[in-house]
């Protein structure tokens, strides 16, 4: 499997792939698709991934500068991530985000947030952190993960393209 920065003739690809990765999610709006489109047309799709075996595109990660307290601080937002659901469990998503958390850390960023599973995203050293706030989401399901001894404290907010609104 290969993991590279994604190329404009993957973007169907990854449409039908993210839409083909939350399809049975229960927590999912089916608005993914739609934040990796509005990112990239925003040109704040920092980082995006794709991983390939076999020729066909297997997954799928973006990473997006978040504010805090309404400031750019070099920290950035983990998500969405999408693997297809014959390849979820098998390290596609896993290698997909060591290697994004790895560019970051390249870029000399000062961290990463997610919003997710706290027993997933604790493998790769995501902690909750109730100095960070993003909105009415419980803390436990909010994390970061600090590249520097410097940390935030506020209120976190994704880029707009996040609001399907």
């Amino acid at each position: 499997m290969e993991i590279r920065f994604e190329q404009s003739e993957d973007l169907a690809a990854i449409r039908t792939l993210t839409f083909a990765a939350f399809g049975n999610a229960p927590h999912s709006t089916q608005t993914e698709a739609a934040i990796i489109d509005a990112l990239r047309a925003a040109g704040a799709l920092t980082i995006s991934l794709v991983a390939v075996d076999a020729e066909v595109l297997v997954g799928h990660v973006a990473f997006s500068p978040v504010t805090i307290n309404g400031e750019v601080s070099g920290w950035y937002g983990l998500g969405p991530v999408s693997v297809r659901p014959d390849r979820q469990r098998k390290g596609v998503g896993r290698a997909l985000i060591q290697t994004g958390l790895d560019h970051l850390r390249a870029m000399n960023a000062q961290g990463c947030v997610v919003l997710g599973d706290p027993l997933y995203y604790g493998r790769f050293g995501f902690i909750s952190d109730p100095n960070l706030r993003y909105g009415n989401v419980p803390p436990e399901y909010f994390q970061r993960l600090a590249f520097s001894d410097e940390v935030p404290k506020g209120e976190v907010l994704f880029h707009p393209g996040f609001d399907p609104s």
